[in-house]
């Protein structure tokens, strides 16, 4: 989309990344995470259309040529269920949508894989289930195979497993699969694609909508004030909010992001401006605090009281005995579990060093009366800084 009356105003920026830099960044990127939803995929009657899969695989081979390397986080598994089970739409129940996706998986890796070679790229499935990243062992195993794919020169294709997957244990859609994605292989860059080109101040349909060219602090609320109104298709289960959720884990990680229309992929990789770009932070943390931060499902919580709170939000500070009030939940030594204040806000996650059976003993007492009164082994803190993420 051209500049014009059209795009708003930039989001203030907070950080020393611009736009054009951003931008560029996507340009140069060597691993590049690409996220494309099922309305992008298929016609209005919500089923495939090859065509469209196609344009994507075609803007995506350029650059894999050019010695790029390119991880394609795909949905679309159910929506091509829809022609051979019959389906007029999205089925609404849980088990005909598992259904769909057990057909619908094969017949698009099939699409895709027909698409890629006429291209010369070779491409491998990865069904991805919240369990493979939740857990320390298997996220790293998902991080070596991912690694080792994209070393072969091949073009991994991500979905949630879809098929087996439940409401209660699921990523809930594939935006927020992209960022951990990214995440795990370290991607220098994640472009995220929708029917819309990029973030508006008002939702798209409205007259007087204007794209956000820029947003340099995805996670301020207050900079960012925009309308995000329901713009999830019929046959997907994403919107524009788990988009911008998606954009704020990969831009938290130091990711740069474009959030563009799937027809400006190509231009959104050569850095041209389309949709809207987001600046990430400028710094990166480790596999490990990543892993924690975004991807390790807390088991249990500890409550820190006030000044126990300031300490730990004020950063680089450990979470000791003498300041948590409260522990809840069945974890073990190693599991990652919420830190909350007071009033029950989450402020931060990380890896307890106790199991949650030994803990209550230790509440509200220094580190020399723990040594004293308990076993020199319960001085520790609870959680240390190096285990430990502000959320």
């Amino acid at each position: 989309m051209a500049e014009s009356s059209n795009v708003a105003t930039t989001v203030k920026p907070t950080n020393h990344w611009c736009e054009s830099e951003v931008r560029q960044a996507v340009n140069r990127a060597q691993t590049v995470v690409v996220k494309v939803g099922s309305s992008s995929l298929t016609r209005p009657s919500g089923h495939l259309d090859s065509a469209k899969v196609d344009a994507i695989v075609s803007s995506l081979a350029r650059i894999v040529g050019g010695d790029r390397r390119v991880v394609l986080v795909s949905s679309g598994a159910i929506a091509a269920g829809f022609g051979p089970l019959g389906l007029d739409e999205r089925p609404e129940d849980v088990v005909t949508q598992q259904a769909a996706a057990s057909v619908g998986q094969g017949l698009l890796m099939q699409r895709y894989e027909t698409a890629f070679t006429v291209e010369g790229v070779r491409v491998g499935q990865i069904l991805l289930t919240v369990d493979d990243t939740r857990r320390a062992s298997r996220y790293r195993n998902v991080r070596r195979t991912l690694g080792r794919l994209l070393d072969l020169g091949v073009v991994p294709v991500v979905n949630e497993n879809d098929a087996l997957a439940t409401n209660e244990l699921r990523f809930g859609d594939n935006d927020r699969l992209s960022a951990l994605v990214a995440n795990i292989v370290r991607a220098d860059a994640l472009v995220l694609l929708t029917d819309v080109d990029g973030l508006y101040d008002v939702p798209p349909t409205y007259p007087n909508a204007k794209r956000i060219a820029f947003v340099s602090d995805v996670s301020n609320e207050d900079a960012l004030q925009v309308t995000v109104g329901d713009s999830g298709s019929k046959v997907g289960t994403g919107g524009m909010v788990t988009k911008l959720e998606a954009a704020r884990v990969a831009a938290s990680s130091g990711i740069p992001v474009v959030l563009t229309d799937a027809a400006h992929l190509g231009d959104a990789l050569e850095g041209k401006a389309t949709g809207t770009a987001f600046a990430p932070v400028s710094h990166r943390d480790t596999s490990r605090r990543l892993w924690i931060g975004f991807a390790a499902a807390p088991r249990g919580r500890l409550t820190a009281d006030a000044g126990a709170a300031k300490a730990v939000l004020g950063g680089r500070a450990s979470l000791l005995a003498a300041g948590v009030i409260a522990v809840d939940g069945d974890f073990s030594a190693g599991d990652p579990v919420w830190i909350d204040d007071e009033s029950g806000n989450h402020i931060a996650k990380g890896l307890a060093a106790y199991d949650s059976e030994e803990m209550p003993a230790m509440l509200g007492r220094s580190t020399t009366a723990l040594k004293r009164l308990l076993d020199p082994e319960y001085a520790h803190p609870l959680v240390h800084r190096d285990n430990l993420v502000l959320l």
